[in-house]
């Protein structure tokens, strides 16, 4: 077994702490090299930040200017993507207020909730407002996918900012984030320092697939399953789309040009699915998720090759922090695919958000 396998799976694994033990080597000045959605001037009055919704489709989306002047220390997050970008860096203490989230895995977030030290403002649509002022944010991170409740917020007159890091298609461009993140609280050199593991990591574990046999065939994958009037997959220029190809696989749909999900005809997805090595699907569910579960949502689905070999990568909601959590940690969504798929590459690796689904008798 090839030593720097294992090194490998182990390194996907490095403490937090050990990271941020080394932060002082980085710069305390940024630049953004994946993330579309942000630019950085440092100017004498300040840093200079842009902030637009890199998806490709959102053409004439405005740009945002924030102008920074000082480190900021109290901030309210309203989606669970915002909370992880905090939690990467160890600076949960900075969140005072919060959204109502059903499923909340941070322990330290759950501890400073119980504490009060952080708030819980409500929900979209219903923000209790005096819970928000007298949390005394300097910033309130929003959501361009959320609808209703943030004019009211702007009534509030602390400024917003919408954190537009989940429209990135490049995984390594939603993991950047942080550091504005950085920027805002003055933590540069602990954003550029994380953000160094992760891309350190990614980009090795991309490599290691790359240097398969080029004879060897790419494992074909397809995404989604019915949902209301559709089959939902992942559109072919998405974050996941990506993913699929680091980890050495051939997306089936890799030709349609949407940059997030979308729904087809499923007449139309199931056949060109129905020998597809892989499937991935995710969802929230209590408890394990069984391939007789899966195939009781369509008896269609026991067909596919996927599901006849237990091929079928699932990822729930409702175990996981897939949604606090993955977009900051890319390598371990791709090393659950190339565990998958390539499990001589990482024997070792235990997958953390996508797993392959069992039989209810297994």
């Amino acid at each position: 077994m090839p030593r720097e396998h294992v090194t490998l799976a182990d390194e996907l694994f490095q403490e937090q702490d050990s990271v941020l033990a080394h932060a002082d080597e980085f710069p305390d000045t940024v630049s953004f090299f994946y993330a579309r959605g942000l630019c950085v001037r440092y100017e004498q009055d300040g840093i200079h930040v842009s902030i637009k919704n890199p998806d490709p489709s959102a053409h004439g989306s405005r740009t945002e200017e924030i102008l920074i002047t000082k480190p900021s220390k109290r901030f309210i997050c309203t989606t669970a993507l915002q909370l992880g970008n905090f939690e990467v860096l160890g600076l949960e203490d900075r969140i005072v207020g919060m959204n109502s989230l059903r499923n909340l895995f941070s322990p330290r977030m759950k501890e400073q909730m119980q504490d009060g030290r952080t708030v819980q403002i409500g929900k979209e649509g219903n923000f209790d407002l005096e819970t928000v002022i007298a949390a005394q944010p300097d910033y309130i991170f929003v959501s361009a996918s959320k609808h209703g409740g943030f004019e009211a917020l702007k009534e509030c007159g602390i400024p917003l900012i919408s954190h537009h890091g989940y429209k990135e298609t490049n995984p390594l461009g939603q993991a950047e984030w942080i550091k504005l993140i950085g920027l805002l609280t003055g933590e540069t050199r602990r954003a550029n320092a994380v953000f160094a593991d992760i891309e350190r990591k990614y980009l090795a574990l991309r490599d290691e697939v790359l240097k398969m046999d080029s004879t060897q065939l790419r494992p074909s994958i397809i995404s989604g399953r019915q949902i209301r009037d559709g089959w939902y997959i992942v559109g072919g220029r998405s974050y996941m789309a990506q993913i699929f190809h680091d980890a050495g696989a051939q997306y089936i749909m890799c030709d349609n040009e949407d940059s997030g999900g979308t729904t087809l005809d499923f007449e139309a997805v199931y056949a060109q699915s129905i020998h597809a090595d892989f499937w991935q699907i995710d969802g929230a569910f209590d408890g394990d998720f069984t391939l007789e579960q899966l195939a009781q949502e369509d008896e269609r689905y026991t067909t596919l090759d996927a599901y006849r070999r237990g091929h079928v990568l699932f990822c729930n909601f409702s175990q996981t922090p897939y949604r606090e959590l993955a977009g900051v940690q890319p390598h371990l969504v791709l090393a659950d695919f190339v565990k998958a798929m390539h499990p001589e590459l990482l024997p070792h690796y235990i997958p953390q958000y996508y797993k392959l689904l069992k039989h209810e008798d297994q």
